[in-house]
């Protein structure tokens, strides 16, 4: 009987944690995870802003921000742009494993100063209605809100090319509240990580 109840002991004690003693402080991350089975990248014809063919699976085994939007790129995205170049700095010596990926859904030219200003964030083209076909946006906006758009959230990509992270609208930006939490999130998933 001792031994059997040695064996037994584990079994009742994780049922017993499971639904009698509930965990405090449930979900700990800021980003809204994404099931990648339902929102697998799409074939697009993306391009380099040069016009030479390129896909986001060129930054395969990187983690990728990815950031969309027009190539008119007013003050909210510059904040973006700009919150990204910061959280990819703020990672230390891990930041070569993170890629930041602005896909562009027009052919306008880009302001020169902005791509100086963001060198190293790659730029690609990509047609406008994939991408928001592909995206996943926050539900329930309610009434009174203003629509959600893609180019609102900044999504993050996981190095074996699965989307699995979209941050709230306005986290990627000016606030450095926020972006402390979106640099959490971030540090946990590339200490947690074995890939890219």
């Amino acid at each position: 009987m001792a031994v059997l109840a040695v064996c037994a002991a584990p079994l009742i004690a994780s049922y017993f944690m499971y639904y009698v003693v509930k965990p405090k402080g449930g979900v700990t991350n800021y980003g809204t995870l994404i099931d990648p089975r339902l929102y697998p990248i799409p074939p697009m014809a993306s391009t380099m802003l040069d016009g030479t063919p390129a896909t986001l699976d060129n930054y395969k085994g990187k983690w990728i921000m990815l950031k969309v939007g027009p190539s008119e790129c007013l003050q909210e995205c510059q904040d973006q742009l700009f919150a990204m170049r910061q959280l990819r700095t703020m990672q230390g010596k891990e930041m070569e494993r993170v890629e930041r990926v602005w896909m562009i859904t027009d052919n306008e030219p880009l302001d020169t100063v902005l791509m100086r200003v963001n060198d190293g964030t790659r730029m690609l083209r990509a047609p406008a209605a994939v991408i928001d076909k592909w995206l996943p946006l926050e539900q329930g906006a309610g009434a009174g809100k203003t629509a959600d758009k893609v180019s609102d959230h900044v999504y993050l990509i996981d190095p074996l090319g699965n989307l699995m992270m979209r941050f709230p609208k306005g986290a990627v930006s000016s606030d450095t509240e926020k972006v402390r939490k979106v640099h959490k999130d971030l540090s946990k998933l590339l200490k947690a990580s074995g890939i890219g």
